[in-house]
C-alpha cells in the first residue's frame, strides 16, 4: 500500500473516487534489513505451518458442510414443492376457469379499455356475477408463523407462471398506511410491466394488457399474509380492482393462516361482498414435518443423522415454536455444523468414504489406505469393537458397508411401523424418537421365522425384545395389525412392498405375505342363505380362523423385523461418523451465551486481530492491545469491587509502557534484538505526546463500553470511587 503522503499525487484517485483500497492502522510493519528478515523467517516458520494446517482443516469443514447442506436443502425444497403440487394444480385450474368466466362477459378493444368503468347491459353479460365481484382464492396455510409460507407462495407463483399466468406477489409490508393504495398500485405496475412509474394509474395497466397482446392470459395477484395487512389500504385496493374487473381480469389469491372470519374482520362489509371466494387448503405443519423427516433422516441417512437426545430436543423445539418448520430446519442445520466441527478429519473425509465403499478394490489414492486416517480411526469406540485385531482398509470397507445396510433396514422398518401408525395419526417425528430408544441386546433368538441371511426372533409377549416400552408404540402397532380386516391388511402390505424395495432381507417375505393376503381377500364366500345352518356356521368359523392366521403371520413378521433391525445406534458400526447426539452443544449453539462470548473475545482479542506482538505475551496486557481488552484483563485482578483510581493507574502504566512485569524465575526467556535507536526514539516521543487528558478519555470510554456490554455496574452515590463487576469466570 502506498504511503499516505503519496496519495494526492496518485493519478488514479481523480479517475475513480469510489475505488476504496484496504488499509491497516494496527502495527504496520516497517522495512527491515535483509539479515534481520532472514532471522525472523526462521523463528516464525513453525507458526506459519500450524496456521496453514488449521486453515486447511477449516476449508475441509466448510466444503463438507456446503456439500451436505446444499444436498439436504435441495431435497427439502423438492419435498415441500411436491407436497403442494396437487393444491397448486387445483388453483391453476380454478384460475383459468375464472378467467374464462370473466372473458365471457364482454371483449373490450384498446379504445374502450382506458375509458371509465362501462355500464354493461344484460345482453352483453354471460355471467352477471362476474362484473360485480372479483374471483378470490383463499389459501389456508394453517401456520402460526408466516416464515414457513414464504417459500410456499414463491413456489405457487412460479407454478402459475409456468402455466401462462402473469403473477405479482405482495407481502403484508406493501399494505401500510404510509404507502397507501398508491404504493400498492406502483408495486403492481412494477411487477407486471417491469418498469418503475412515478405516477401510477390503472389505465396504464389496462392499456398494456390490451395493446401488447397480453390479454390471452390471466393476471394473478398473490397477497401472502392477509391477516397482517393494513385493512383500509387492502379494502381500497379491492374496491379499485373491482371497478376494473372487466377491463383488467385480475384474480386474487389471499393467504389466510386461520379462518375466513379473519378476512371479514380485516375488510369492510362492502369490500368483502366484492369477493367471490373459493377455498383451498395446504397440508398441516405435522404433514410437512413428516415429509421432511422421511426424506432427510430416513431415506438419506447414510451421511448425517441425529441420535436420541438431539431428536428429542428437535421435537420439543418444534413444538415449543408452534410447529414452525423453518426454525426446525435451522436447528438441524446448526446440528450438522456442530457435528462436522467435532472431529474435523473423519467427518470431513466421510464424503469420499461413502463413494469408495461401493467398490471392492481401492487405488493408491484411496483415503482408506492412508496411515493418518487409520491412526485417527482407532480412537472411535465402535471401531475398536468392530475391528479388534487390526485396523486396515478391508475392515473399514466392511464396517461402512454394514453401517449403510443396517441404516437402510432400520429406516425401512421405521417406515413400516409408520404406515401402521397412520390409523391413529402418529407423527413420524414421534416414532423416530421412540425408535432410537435404547433397548436390551438381542441374544439367542428362536428360529420360528427365518429371514434371509439373518437370524430373527418370534415375540409372543409384550415384554419381549423389540418393544421399547411395555405400553409403547410397537405393542400397539402389532396388536393393530392383528385386528385389521383382510382388505386393509392387503393395502398395508402393498405399501410395505413399495417401501422395502432394494432390501432383499425383508422384501421377499413381504411379497410372500402380500400374495397370501391377496389370495385370502379374493377367496369366494359361500352364500349363507343357500347353505344349511350347520355348514354356514362351520364356514364362518373357518373364515375367522383363516383371517386370524393371516393377520398373525403379518404381526409375527412385524415383530421379527422390529426385534432384528430396531437396535440402539451404539450397536451400529462407525455410528460416530454419521450420528450427532450432543443436545447440550446444540442448545448452546441455538440459544447462545452472549455474555460468556464477550468475555472470551475481550480476553483473547489477539486471535481475532491476528496480532503477532500481542500473542507473544501469553495473555498479559501490552500497549498494542485494544483499550477495552486491557481494561477487562486488569479487572481480572480485582474482586467484586474495583477501585477506579487503582484501575486507572494500572491502565496508564500499561498504555505508557511503564508497568514492570514480573517474570517467573525458573522460565528462561529468549534474547530478542533491541529495537533500533530511531524506532526507540519515535516510541518515546509518542509516549510523551500523550497527555493525561487523552489517557483519561480512553479510560472513560473503555469503562462505558464495559458497562454497555453488561460486564460492569457504574459507581453508586454511596461508593463513587468503586465499580462493581457483574460477570465472573468463564
Amino acid at each position: 500500500m502506498a504511503p499516505v503522503a503519496d496519495l494526492p499525487s496518485s493519478p488514479s484517485i481523480p479517475v475513480a473516487e469510489s475505488n476504496l483500497q484496504p488499509f491497516f492502522i494496527l502495527h504496520k510493519a516497517s522495512p527491515r534489513k535483509p539479515a534481520t528478515k532472514t532471522r525472523r523467517k526462521i523463528d516464525l516458520s513453525p507458526r506459519i505451518a500450524d496456521g496453514s494446517t488449521e486453515e486447511h482443516i477449516d476449508n475441509l469443514r466448510f466444503e463438507t458442510f456446503k456439500f451436505l447442506w446444499s444436498n439436504t436443502e435441495s431435497v427439502i425444497k423438492d419435498v415441500l414443492k411436491n407436497l403442494n403440487v396437487n393444491v397448486f394444480d387445483e388453483i391453476d385450474k380454478w384460475v383459468h376457469v375464472s378467467f374464462d368466466a370473466i372473458r365471457a362477459c364482454k371483449n373490450l378493444d384498446s379504445a374502450s379499455s382506458t375509458r371509465p368503468y362501462p355500464i354493461l347491459d344484460n345482453e352483453s353479460i354471460a355471467v352477471p356475477g362476474a362484473s360485480r365481484q372479483i374471483f378470490t382464492g383463499l389459501l389456508f396455510t394453517k401456520n402460526m408463523e408466516f416464515v414457513d409460507d414464504i417459500l410456499t407462495f414463491s413456489d405457487l407463483g412460479e407454478h402459475l407462471k409456468s402455466r401462462g399466468c402473469y403473477v405479482a406477489n405482495f407481502s403484508s409490508l406493501d399494505f401500510s398506511a404510509k404507502n397507501g393504495v398508491g404504493g400498492c398500485l406502483k408495486t403492481l405496475l412494477r411487477q407486471f410491466l417491469m418498469v418503475n412509474i412515478d405516477a401510477p394509474e390503472m389505465s396504464i395497466l389496462a392499456s398494456w394488457y390490451t395493446e401488447q397482446g397480453n390479454n390471452e392470459n390471466p393476471l394473478v395477484l398473490i397477497i401472502e399474509d392477509v391477516e397482517r395487512c393494513y385493512g383500509p389500504v387492502l379494502n381500497d385496493l379491492i374496491i379499485m380492482l373491482r371497478e376494473w374487473v372487466i377491463k383488467i381480469p385480475i384474480i386474487l389469491i389471499l393467504g389466510v393462516a386461520t379462518t375466513v372470519d379473519s378476512l371479514r374482520s380485516t375488510l369492510t362489509s362492502n369490500g368483502f361482498l366484492y369477493l367471490s371466494v373459493c377455498e383451498f387448503t395446504l397440508g398441516t405443519p405435522a404433514e410437512r414435518m413428516d415429509a421432511v423427516i422421511e426424506a432427510v433422516l430416513l431415506k438419506r441417512c447414510q451421511r448425517f443423522s441425529v441420535g436420541k437426545q438431539v431428536s428429542t430436543f428437535l421435537r420439543n423445539y418444534f413444538l415449543r415454536h408452534d410447529g414452525t418448520l423453518t426454525l426446525f430446519l435451522r436447528a438441524l442445520k446448526i446440528a450438522m455444523v456442530q457435528h462436522i466441527c467435532a472431529a474435523p478429519f473423519l467427518r470431513c473425509t466421510f464424503r469420499k468414504l461413502v463413494d469408495e465403499v461401493s467398490s471392492k478394490d481401492f487405488d493408491d489414492n484411496s483415503i482408506l489406505l492412508t496411515e493418518t486416517f487409520l491412526k485417527q480411526a482407532r480412537d472411535i469406540p465402535s471401531f475398536q469393537r468392530y475391528c479388534r485385531r487390526s485396523a486396515n482398509s478391508a475392515n473399514w470397507a466392511n464396517g461402512l458397508s454394514d453401517m449403510k445396510r443396517l441404516r437402510k433396514l432400520w429406516s425401512s422398518t421405521v417406515m413400516c411401523l409408520y404406515e401402521v401408525g397412520k390409523y391413529r395419526r402418529t407423527t413420524l417425528l414421534d416414532l423416530y424418537c421412540e425408535a432410537l430408544e435404547p433397548g436390551p441386546d438381542n441374544s439367542s433368538p428362536p428360529d420360528d421365522m427365518q429371514l434371509p441371511k439373518h437370524n430373527t426372533m418370534l415375540l409372543h409377549n409384550h415384554d419381549s425384545i423389540g418393544c421399547p416400552k411395555k405400553e409403547g408404540y410397537v405393542v400397539w402397532a402389532i396388536q393393530r395389525v392383528r385386528d385389521l380386516p383382510v382388505v386393509e391388511l392387503c393395502k398395508l402390505l402393498n405399501r410395505w412392498e413399495m417401501l422395502t424395495r432394494g432390501m432383499t432381507e425383508i422384501h421377499e417375505k413381504v411379497k410372500e405375505l402380500h400374495s397370501l393376503t391377496t389370495l385370502e381377500a379374493n377367496h369366494p364366500k359361500l352364500d349363507q342363505t343357500e347353505t344349511p345352518r350347520r355348514q354356514a356356521a362351520r364356514n364362518k368359523v373357518n373364515e375367522k380362523t383363516d383371517k386370524a392366521t393371516v393377520n398373525e403371520k403379518v404381526a409375527t413378521f412385524l415383530q421379527c423385523i422390529v426385534g432384528e433391525y430396531i437396535q440402539p445406534i451404539e450397536s451400529i458400526p462407525f455410528n460416530e461418523i454419521v450420528f450427532f447426539d450432543d443436545a447440550e452443544k446444540l442448545q448452546t449453539a441455538l440459544i447462545g451465551d452472549p455474555r460468556r462470548r464477550i468475555q472470551v473475545d475481550l480476553l483473547e482479542s489477539n486471535k481475532f486481530l491476528k496480532c503477532s506482538c500481542c500473542s507473544k505475551n501469553s495473555g498479559m496486557p501490552v500497549p498494542s492491545m485494544h483499550n477495552t481488552s486491557i481494561m477487562y484483563s486488569l479487572a481480572q485482578e480485582h474482586g467484586d469491587l474495583i477501585n477506579l483510581h487503582e484501575w486507572y493507574h494500572s491502565f496508564k502504566s500499561i498504555v505508557t509502557g511503564t508497568r514492570v512485569q514480573v517474570q517467573k524465575p525458573k522460565k528462561r526467556l529468549k534474547l530478542s534484538p533491541s529495537p533500533s535507536p530511531k524506532k526507540q526514539k519515535d516510541s518515546n516521543e509518542q509516549t510523551k505526546n500523550r497527555s493525561d487528558a487523552d489517557i483519561q478519555a480512553e479510560f472513560c470510554r473503555a469503562v462505558i463500553e464495559l458497562q454497555m456490554t453488561g460486564l460492569l455496574r457504574m459507581p453508586s452515590k454511596r461508593r463513587p470511587d468503586y465499580v462493581q463487576r457483574v460477570a465472573f469466570g468463564l
